[in-house]
């Protein structure tokens, strides 16, 4: 019994063992294979790296503003008798827009003036008398006095009818009419918006770090997007005294002929402001840059070797300092030499010691002054 238990253990000890040395010798022989595998090299797109002198500019947001801007109210209370203008279409400064019913006040300017007359007639009467030593100088002075008052009363008349003549308080173009034949209008009721649209306003904020680039009279790009024809230069005429808390932006405002009246107020636009002269940069496409919170970067194509010490095409990761924006270009200011080769597709796939084959067959838009197809 003792003899076939000892059989027993010794069969399942070389048993054992000779498993675990299958198993050993299984995962030496994937750990080799592991060793020599070769990640497949990514099909990537790249672009010789070539200096270019960019002038220095700043991008920002902007809006259209008139230069003059009202919603043409009314003055008096009254009713509308007379509507003299069309909605949209351009006035000059004066031009009757609305006319309030005046019947009251033309009364009152007629009673007005019959009193004045009186007044005038009294008061000359009572100075010849003066003259001649008849009459007092308390009953003359009170005759001046009444005939001084007439002559008021009529003049507060007639600006009464006046002010119910609503005019064009200067030349632009009218919005939509917002009034009616035999409304009745309380003073302050909107009549109807007038915005003078040449030349125009473009407000927009630049970052604090660029106060103090910014300078009356530097040139200034708009263009409104989707309106064809709406690219306009114009020059900083104003820059605010205050920085926003909030933003820590500063708000500049850029004068801007406008003929053909493209821009309106409330446009959304894009401004960009040329600060001074031209700055060495290299322009790659933004399809070069991968963005990232820690910093950009982009990938270098050059002579790498492998573990096995044979060399193939690889890439490096090459964090870069950007500059402005240019079409589909955008400006590097550190991090890459001209001559270098920067990929420009396929950037998100790649890490940095990853092989790489280069086809430029199909190469990323890379105009700076691109153009919708369409267009």
């Amino acid at each position: 019994m003792k003899k076939r238990m000892i059989l027993t253990l010794t069969g399942v000890a070389v048993f054992v063992a000779v498993i675990g040395f299958v198993k050993m010798r299984q995962v030496q022989a994937g750990i080799a294979q592991n060793a020599s595998f070769q990640i497949p090299p990514e099909a990537v797109t790249t672009v010789r790296a070539s200096e270019e002198r960019w002038p220095s500019s700043v991008a920002a947001i902007g809006t259209v503003e008139a230069v003059h801007g009202v919603t043409v109210a009314a003055d008096l209370p009254g009713l509308v008798s007379r509507i003299q203008f069309d909605s949209g279409k351009k006035v000059r400064a004066g031009d009757v827009l609305v006319r309030l019913d005046t019947r009251q006040e033309q009364a009152q300017l007629a009673a007005a003036e019959a009193q004045r007359s009186l007044s005038t007639v009294n008061f000359e009467r009572m100075k010849g008398l003066r003259e001649k030593g008849i009459t007092s100088q308390a009953e003359y002075d009170k005759a001046a006095a009444e005939h001084k008052q007439a002559v008021a009363q009529t003049g507060e008349s007639q600006a009464s009818i006046g002010r119910k003549t609503i005019r064009a308080p200067f030349s632009g173009v009218l919005g939509i009419r917002q009034v009616n034949l035999g409304q009745y209008l309380k003073p302050g009721d909107p009549i109807v918006p007038l915005q003078s649209l040449d030349p125009i306003y473009v407000n927009f904020d630049v970052p604090q770090q660029q106060v103090a680039d910014l300078r009356i009279g530097a040139d200034v790009r708009v263009t409104a997007e989707g309106i064809e024809g709406s690219a306009a230069t114009g020059k900083i005429t104003a820059v605010n005294s205050v920085v926003d808390e909030d933003t820590r932006n500063i708000q500049a405002q850029a004068t801007l002929a406008n003929p053909e009246e493209k821009l309106r107020p409330g446009m959304f636009v894009q401004a960009e402001v040329v600060l001074g002269a031209s700055n060495p940069v290299v322009a790659l496409p933004t399809s070069a840059i991968a963005y990232a919170p820690y910093g950009n970067s982009v990938f270098i194509v050059g002579p790498m070797k492998g573990k096995d010490g044979k060399t193939y095409n690889g890439v490096r990761q090459q964090f870069v300092k950007l500059g402005g924006s240019r079409g589909d270009q955008v400006a590097v200011v550190s991090g890459v030499k001209p001559g270098e080769e920067v990929v420009t597709s396929g950037v998100f796939k790649l890490r940095s010691g990853a092989a790489v084959v280069v086809n430029n067959k199909v190469q990323p838009s890379n105009n700076p002054a691109p153009k919708p197809e369409d267009s």
